[in-house]
């Protein structure tokens, strides 16, 4: 390993550690500093905080790897992303960021719920809470899968021998520089950090495909419609309506999901929310350009150039190691390493929020003070931590596989119930008053329907193969089924169960 690529991580390391110093000393004296920077990010912030926390490891991994070993039909996920997230920001956003602070001054979504529906409150609470921790450790599980295959590929037999695998000590390293700056420094320095993180992971999918294309043994581009696999540059070869279906609604998701949508509660102020909507959207437009072309250019170079690539969603990292000057390596590196570390804080603060605000400060100590809250908050990003490397510890793991779960467990089970909370109104104007808008019960009736619905969906493969019965063939991903059932769920029981006076 360089040296000049060491020095690159390293100062990567140490800016990401800095920024924590810094919010620690700005932020953390209380909890609504410390799990939501006091409602006070810019909307620059914001935006690309909610797009890096996001994308994760998925963007430099995942889907490169899929469109490598598949082809240009696999970036229907990302076009269904970049519909669902703009749905997000014009549909969710400037509500939730309204309605949070109002009812309540909610500092997470179970207590928005448990406020927006308080004859049910202890309940969505609970539930709310176990759903987010069980599907956010294995969401960092698999970030932290994603920091294993980098220092595996990337660091082999560099690494100073500690008993544990070049993959194993990847996950651990990334899992403590991680723990560091997040427990150290809460919502803010989650968010600062991410949005150097996303300007470091744009800069690497702008910079890559180009020099892959346009670089020496790319043949200025020409290589890509090459690729020796019938229908490989075909946005539709192969496709099949469960497929396209299964693609395309990976953007319902985006509704659901804790640690993207908590970054709307946290903008300065409700006018802002279009201001961030237009950062966010350019950000995610060009990083997912970026990563689509990465996909269909790093199997040109490969294919022409004879490289073979064992793991497909390990192209950004062999490439990185072969195409650039050891300290644009290790640039580069840093661009992953940031998009992996970007969601893992996120996902960590928010369950760490779950666990302090949804179940401490509920059945244990309900007059905690608020440095005791906070103090019990980072003990509680360290428990989570420590679940998801357990998880993680299968080299085998995929991690389009793992997000895929997660993406779904969330999206299914807090999707529809965001959007009918925020939007479903009753015959007099106010949120399921009198009659018509959503009930308390509806609301605990989709977060169980959605998650188990997924979870069971899951356990029977039928993401992977459909029965007989459903009329076979490959699986329909389940945030399709889940959501569906929230969704029916919800409305079904709000009709029959009759609202009581006096709910906002």
């Amino acid at each position: 390993m360089n040296s000049a690529t060491l020095a690159s991580l390293a100062a990567y390391f140490v800016v990401m550690l800095a920024i924590g110093l810094y919010a620690w000393r700005r932020s953390t004296g209380d909890s609504a500093g410390y799990l939501l920077a006091g409602r006070n990010l810019p909307p620059s912030v914001a935006a690309l905080s909610a797009g890096a926390s996001d994308m994760s490891g998925w963007l430099l991994l995942g889907l490169p790897g899929a469109l490598y070993a598949t082809g240009l039909v696999e970036a229907w996920i990302g076009i269904g992303l970049f519909i669902g997230a703009l749905a997000n920001w014009v549909l969710v956003a400037p509500r939730l960021r309204e309605q949070t602070e109002r009812i309540g001054n909610a500092l997470t979504i179970p207590q928005f719920l448990a406020n927006r529906f308080p004859e049910r409150g202890t309940a969505l609470r609970v539930t709310s809470a176990i759903i987010i921790v069980a599907f956010f450790t294995v969401y960092t599980a698999a970030g932290l899968v994603g920091g294993g295959k980098l220092f595996e590929t990337a660091f082999a037999g560099i690494l100073p021998n500690t008993g544990l695998s070049d993959y194993m000590l990847g996950i651990v390293i990334t899992a403590g520089i991680v723990l560091a700056y997040t427990m150290v420094g809460g919502f803010l320095a989650v968010s600062l950090t991410d949005f150097v993180q996303g300007l470091i992971m744009m800069g690497a999918l702008v910079i890559m495909p180009l020099v892959v294309m346009f670089g020496p043994g790319g043949e200025a581009g020409g290589s890509v419609v090459a690729v020796p696999q019938e229908g490989f540059l075909d946005l539709t070869y192969g496709l099949t309506a469960i497929g396209f279906i299964s693609a395309v609604t990976w953007g319902l998701g985006y509704f659901g999901q804790p640690h993207i949508i908590v970054r709307f509660m946290a903008i300065n102020r409700v006018e802002n929310v279009r201001r961030a909507a237009a950062f966010g959207m350019g950000w995610m437009g060009i990083a997912l350009l970026g990563s689509i072309g990465l996909g269909i250019a790093g199997r040109a170079y490969a294919e022409r150039n004879g490289l073979v690539v064992d793991d497909p969603e390990t192209i950004f990292i062999v490439l990185a190691q072969l195409l650039f000057h050891p300290a644009v390596t290790g640039f580069l590196y840093a661009a992953l390493l940031a998009a992996i570390m970007s969601t893992i804080s996120s996902q960590l603060l928010v369950s760490s929020s779950s666990l302090t605000e949804d179940f401490y400060r509920l059945f244990l100590r309900r007059n905690a003070s608020e440095r005791e809250a906070v103090n019990v908050s980072r003990g509680a990003v360290a428990l989570v931590a420590i679940a998801a490397i357990v998880i993680a510890a299968d080299p085998n793991s995929q991690v389009l596989g793992l997000v895929a779960n997660a993406w779904a467990g969330f999206g299914a089970a807090f999707g529809p119930l965001i959007l009918l909370a925020l939007m479903w109104h009753g015959k007099d104007g106010t949120h399921g008053t009198h009659g018509t808008g959503m009930t308390g019960a509806g609301a605990v009736a989709g977060l169980v329907t959605g998650a188990g619905v997924v979870a069971g969906w899951i356990a029977l493969g039928w993401n992977a193969q459909l029965p007989a019965a459903l009329g076979g063939g490959p699986g329909l991903y389940e945030i399709v089924p889940g959501f569906a059932a929230a969704m029916a769920a919800i409305i079904v029981v709000s009709k029959v169960t009759r609202p009581k006076p006096g709910i906002i």
